[in-house]
């Protein structure tokens, strides 16, 4: 039995630390995720060799992964569908999620397919933005997905970047009506601006007519929306979902909950901690998803949700790469949940 089934984009992170005029010359949007085919990647990549900008770190990625990643570091069982080529990328990629604790399938692996890689450049400031080729992953569909894990779940985690891929389209409703059937409460991350920018009707699909809990940021939120405020944000996602989690920077994060029984709206404000020195933000969001959700099934208020991930992320943008030690994640919710 698992606490929660995701499904996400399989890719191994290539960072490297360069400066926003250097950024500015590689035409991404800054803050954003853009896919490219495999000669664009490619084509990113002999530009930093070209300006002497060497790798700093490889990582196993994917935002859903992440998420998953620190649920397991905290002691949850999840299980973990994507799509990944039988090549040494995917390969690692696999491993290092097993000695996570996060469980996969066989159905992931796709023979003579090329594992995904993005790119995550990050600059001073520590702001990320990410050119990712899909690889094999972009051809995730039903073969891919052990539906039968998700009887046994009750959590179903739903990662924001498939949104852009319709291959996977029909597969997600089958996992929202499969969740309906077996009573799994299913969580959504918007995981990118440029999701809700470039993918909104893949979004509605994955939300149907409502979800238990969506994870966003203060862009993300304001962009589907369309509401200016971040509270306002908030309320109007209640429309899609019974708990809006809206993180926003180094400011507080918005917890908005409406209660069915009372048909009532509490909004929660979680201080984040605070960071002197912000290194990376790659990953920060989805350690926040993956951590806040773990509190939540272990029954946990919204603001101690809240507060436990807001400290994992605090911890995760002080270094360099999506995550963080196994231990860490014990050592933070030890301190935090027991305070």
């Amino acid at each position: 039995m698992y606490d929660v089934i995701a499904i996400g984009n399989a890719l191994v992170d290539h960072e490297y630390v360069l400066s926003d005029a250097a950024l500015e010359e590689t035409e991404l949007t800054k803050g954003n995720m853009t896919l490219a085919a495999f000669e664009e990647q490619q084509q990113l990549l002999a530009y930093f060799q070209l300006a002497d900008i060497e790798p700093s770190k490889q990582a196993g990625g994917g935002s859903a992964a992440n998420a998953m990643y620190a649920f397991a570091s905290l002691g949850g069982k999840p299980f973990y569908a994507c799509r990944v080529g039988d090549d040494e990328a995917g390969q690692f990629y696999l491993e290092d999620l097993h000695n996570a604790g996060v469980a996969t399938s066989e159905r992931s692996i796709h023979k003579g397919g090329v594992t995904g890689s993005c790119v995550v450049a990050v600059t001073d400031d520590g702001e990320r933005t990410m050119q990712t080729y899909l690889g094999t992953s972009a051809d995730i569909s039903e073969e891919n997905v052990n539906f039968e894990a998700l009887t046994k779940a009750d959590w179903l985690y739903l990662e924001g970047y498939l949104a852009m891929s319709e291959g996977i389209q029909p597969a997600m409703t089958k996992l929202r009506q499969q969740a309906g059937i077996h009573n799994a409460k299913i969580a959504v991350s918007f995981a990118d601006p440029a999701v809700v920018k470039f993918a909104k009707e893949g979004l509605l699909n994955m939300l149907g007519n409502k979800v238990a809990v969506i994870f966003c940021n203060s862009e993300e939120a304001k962009l589907f929306t369309e509401k200016k405020q971040i509270k306002a944000a908030a309320r109007a996602l209640l429309n899609y979902c019974q708990i809006a989690v809206v993180t926003d920077g180094a400011n507080d994060t918005i917890i908005a909950h409406k209660s069915d029984e009372q048909n009532s709206i509490d909004i929660h404000k979680v201080p984040t901690p605070k960071v002197i020195d912000v290194i990376d933000t790659n990953g920060a969001g989805d350690n926040y998803s993956g951590t806040f959700l773990y509190a939540l099934s272990q029954h946990y208020s919204l603001p101690e949700c809240g507060r436990l991930a807001g400290e994992v992320s605090a911890q995760v943008i002080q270094q360099f790469g999506p995550r963080l030690e196994s231990q860490v994640y014990k050592d933070i919710a030890r301190r935090v949940l027991t305070a």
